[in-house]
């Protein structure tokens, strides 16, 4: 079976080399310290949080879970907040005829269905209601986990993947959140959220709710030489070998991103036959799957993109550097500088590029690869 693994959570073997991440987070849950997970797309944010759920589960923790990309509306919330509470907080500390009994004081009752095969319930609230008796009953659905766990001495934590979409769901909703949730100094409260300009606007911003209120974790790209021991392990253990030198290619490629480094490991395991090696044939072959594999992601970026953020792109993808720079604007020709601001601006924003020691770079993976053989 192919070792490698990426679109779906990296968990257990395909998830590695996050052992300083994961010894940290674990322990700001265990002492009941908020944090922020902050990295780019495709970074293994909730991947990481779910081996570290895993490890505190074990030491008898607690931990209720909500994606905000899921719950459009706040009526949403509070359904995906009772699921979550009944089955992760409520089935450890109560018999089963007690646990629908924690919802009792909510001020708007939920509709409770019965799966037939399992007998797990799930939970709706209708629309309609006023808006401060949704607010309430959310406001209370966020007290429950802290107050459940402290009656058994347990200790729970709350996480919240997509935190950015909070905004969206209503602009009020993050002065509630945090107001129930200074009042639970044992209880942990992860953010995790996949676009970072808008989670460090909430995180950041002193005259948000939010601000400064909780420890901020940067996940970054994993350290290339840390990479290359479990590549070579992975490709031996199911029969097959990599060239150090293809080690080398992928790594400088992928330049540590965890899920391209999967993913162009994936392919790569695929093209190499059972007890050969994987040397430069294999890895452009590789590659070029991979940019098939992502065309349709990529095309869609480019057809989203001005004019101008595309001769971005190309230049950049020719060449990291300095596009406001006049030399690099004439090699290049692009524009002005003040246009190519706005450009690298919206790039920036939709982490397509990044900034690093002044220089600019394409930070989507395989996006270079593409522009150089497609656009």
């Amino acid at each position: 079976m192919n070792p490698f693994r990426y679109g779906a959570l990296a968990l257990d073997d395909a998830f590695t080399n996050r052992e300083d991440e994961i010894r940290e987070l674990t322990r700001d849950i265990l002492n009941g310290q908020d944090v922020v997970v902050l990295a780019p797309r495709r970074f293994g944010k909730t991947s990481l949080v779910w081996r570290v759920i895993q490890e505190v589960v074990k030491k008898k923790v607690l931990v209720a879970q909500v994606n905000l990309m899921t719950t459009p509306t706040k009526e949403r919330l509070a359904e995906k907040l009772a699921d979550s509470i009944y089955e992760n907080v409520a089935s450890a500390l109560f018999r089963a005829r007690e646990r629908l009994r924690i919802f009792a004081d909510l001020r708007i009752r939920p509709i409770v269905t019965i799966d037939p095969e399992t007998g797990t319930p799930s939970f709706s609230f209708d629309a309609g209601y006023p808006k401060q008796d949704v607010d309430a009953t959310i406001e209370r659905l966020l007290e429950l986990p802290g107050e459940l766990a402290a009656e058994r001495k347990r200790k729970v934590a709350l996480v919240f993947d997509e935190f950015q979409e909070v905004v969206a769901i209503d602009p009020d909703l993050p002065k509630l959140m945090r107001s129930v949730f200074q009042e639970q100094p044992e209880v942990a409260h992860v953010y995790l959220g996949s676009k970072r300009h808008m989670m460090e606007r909430i995180f950041n911003d002193e005259n948000e709710p939010f601000w400064r209120s909780a420890r901020q974790m940067e996940l970054g790209v994993i350290d290339p030489p840390r990479f290359e021991g479990y590549l070579v392990t992975s490709f031996e253990r199911t029969g097959k070998k990599i060239a150090p030198e293809t080690v080398a290619a992928v790594l400088e490629t992928t330049g540590g991103h965890p899920y391209a480094t999967q993913e162009l490991c994936y392919f790569l395991w695929e093209e190499t036959p059972k007890g050969r090696r994987a040397g430069p044939a294999e890895y452009e072959r590789a590659l070029a799957d991979v940019l098939r594999a992502e065309h349709a992601h990529f095309e869609l970026i480019w057809d989203q993109a001005s004019t101008v953020q595309r001769l971005t792109l190309q230049a950049l993808s020719r060449e990291r550097g300095r596009p406001l720079s006049g030399d690099y604007r004439r090699r290049h020709k692009l524009p002005g500088a003040s246009t190519v601001q706005r450009a690298l601006q919206a790039l920036t924003r939709n982490e397509l590029v990044n900034r690093a020691d002044g220089e600019y770079r394409i930070a989507e993976p395989f996006v270079a690869d593409w522009l150089r053989r497609e656009a």
